[in-house]
């Protein structure tokens, strides 16, 4: 008995999570509970992989807490973050949606709680309620264009500029908060380069009187100067 209350309220958490995605926010009740029977839960360690890139896919991944990163290795061990990605959000869905192996690698910034909904289970789902499908394309599009602009920053602007962009969108009231885990290497592969060349960067644009680099923190000191510097190409 007591097994079963607990198998019970862990679906029930479970389902509480899943509510917050909005591929799922829609479902009724008995929907959720139907896919959150499918979901695995796994905890991660920082540094821990999630899934491996060429691996088969396992399912749709949620992130309960924690953070983590999606990246491509180089054969030399480099590595370019496509994202980063936080509690409430999925990733993963490439490879259950295009039917092929994972196109890259997922790995836990810190610990973290991520629910794995079984391919099968979301297939399922999108048969007997399509009305999903206009979320799930809503969500890939938004990385689709991502990527897009990632591509864009790689091969037509300066690493400066990079950071410059980097820096503007993720500035709250003209300070950004860098996570323990958010050190200058994370972040020279997030704009494509290496740690010595983004140092570089950093210290031109505060040389320049247009931000202050702190411990955790970088703060904007010169905000047109900064998007001036952001237009700048190759």
């Amino acid at each position: 008995m007591t097994k079963d209350i607990s198998k019970a309220n862990a679906v029930v958490t479970t389902a509480e999570t899943l509510s917050v995605v909005p591929y799922f926010a829609e479902l009724d009740p008995a929907t959720l509970e139907t896919i959150a029977k499918a979901a695995m839960r796994r905890d991660y360690e920082p540094g821990q992989a999630i899934f491996w890139d060429g691996e088969p896919c396992a399912g749709l991944c949620v992130v309960q807490e924690g953070w983590l990163k999606v990246i491509k290795l180089s054969a030399d061990g480099r590595e370019q973050v496509l994202r980063v990605v936080g509690a409430g959000e999925t990733f993963g869905e490439m490879g259950v949606f295009a039917g092929g192996p994972n196109p890259a690698t997922a790995v836990a910034l810190e610990p973290a709680t991520v629910w794995i909904i079984q391919r099968d289970a979301m297939l399922r789902l999108l048969e007997r309620r399509p009305g999903i499908a206009r979320h799930i394309l809503q969500n890939i599009a938004e990385h689709v264009l991502h990527l897009v602009t990632m591509v864009e920053d790689l091969s037509l602007r300066t690493v400066e500029a990079r950071l410059a962009r980097h820096l503007l969108a993720r500035a709250t009231e003209g300070t950004l908060h860098r996570r323990r885990w958010a050190t200058q290497a994370e972040m020279a592969a997030r704009l494509g380069t290496v740690l010595e060349v983004l140092n570089r960067a950093l210290h031109d644009l505060a040389a320049e009187g247009l931000i202050e680099v702190e411990r955790h923190q970088i703060r904007i000191v010169d905000r047109e100067g900064l998007e001036t510097k952001a237009m700048l190409n190759e």
